[in-house]
């Protein structure tokens, strides 16, 4: 047996039904629109949104005020205060916090950020995505150093304006 040789079997494809061609058709008059109404009409479709003229389900939602920043960043947050369990002079990164359990595996994915509640009493070499002021100031305060990981831009379009053109 070949690919070509691969057909249907009988009855399982049914021809199109061609309605409006006579007498002898047994689809004869109304074609299978049923009497009257808009839908029975040319041209007489319905939008799949319209309610039959009850108010339509945008009119009767409350208002959703605001709008979703396509550009915005979500941050794990750590703060320094939980860096306390690495032993000094440790790399924390990524990895680094999952296997210490302070960050999820979903999370850790994504973009970091130290904050500065807590203390750190060790040099620890940090690497995050961002760090607030006094998270910063912690880390190398305890002999510590920071390391923050450029977050790449987007790619800039043919629309986008050009560095110093005038607004």
């Amino acid at each position: 047996m070949r690919l070509a040789d691969l057909q249907a079997p009988s009855g399982a494809r049914k021809g199109k039904r061609r309605v409006g061609r006579g007498h002898g058709s047994g689809r004869m008059k109304t074609a299978g629109r049923g009497t009257k109404g808009q839908k029975a009409r040319t041209g007489g479709s319905v939008p799949s949104w319209f309610e039959g003229g009850q108010l339509r389900l945008s009119r009767r939602l409350p208002f959703i005020k605001g709008f979703n920043n396509l550009f915005k960043h979500d941050y794990a947050v750590v703060n320094v205060g939980q860096l306390q369990v690495f032993e000094p002079s440790t790399q924390v990164n990524a990895e680094a916090l999952v296997g210490s359990g302070i960050l999820k595996q979903s999370a850790a994915k994504g973009l970091i950020k130290i904050l500065g509640d807590g203390d750190l009493d060790r040099s620890l070499h940090v690497r995050a995505h961002k760090f607030s002021a006094g998270a910063r100031a912690k880390i190398e305060g305890a002999g510590g150093t920071v390391e923050e990981i450029v977050i790449p831009a987007p790619a800039r379009t043919k629309r986008a304006k050009k560095p110093g053109a005038p607004t």
